[in-house]
């Protein structure tokens, strides 16, 4: 299935989603391809905000954008690696046995599907800027989110034994 196919059906049923793509078989490519595409989506999301901020402050923008660029598309795939080998340790502590690449592609595919309420949090953050409106689309993300990575973990094999 395409991409934005699988992305709308998690908003349905994230476990049935997220057990396809397991059955795909490991390939650490595709996991790999699937944090780059979330991390530039967030990239892209931030626009509008530092647009907005380089606006108000008189700013130059280039800058701006270079520096969300290094962080969303070099620094943070490392954290996010970092994030999901630590998930994968709790996971084994609470006598979990998901493999690595699982409790890979479970946050990685979180982080890839609630991007679409990132836009929306980007568009609310550069045309509306910080407030309860921003604070509610920020919060519904981080929940979808949270919904997304936990259900992938269960799937992943969180809790089996």
């Amino acid at each position: 299935m395409p991409v934005t196919t699988d992305i709308v059906a998690t908003y349905r049923g994230p476990r049935t989603v997220f057990r396809r793509l397991l059955d795909m078989g490991e390939h650490e490519g595709r996991a790999l391809a699937i944090l780059m595409a979330a991390c530039a989506i967030f990239f892209v999301a931030q626009w509008p905000a530092l647009s907005r901020e380089a606006h108000l402050t008189g700013q130059e923008l280039n800058p701006l954008l270079g520096g969300s660029l290094m962080a969303w598309i070099f620094i943070a795939p490392l954290i996010f690696y970092m994030i999901a080998y630590l998930s994968q340790w709790i996971l084994r502590a609470l006598g979990g046995k998901a493999t690595g690449f699982a409790a890979r592609l479970a946050l990685f595919w979180a982080f890839l599907a609630a991007s679409p309420l990132k836009l929306l949090h980007g568009l609310v953050a550069g045309f509306i800027g910080s407030g309860a409106g921003l604070t509610s689309v920020g919060a519904i993300w981080f929940a979808v989110f949270l919904w997304f990575w936990i259900s992938n973990m269960r799937e992943a094999g969180w809790g089996t034994t």
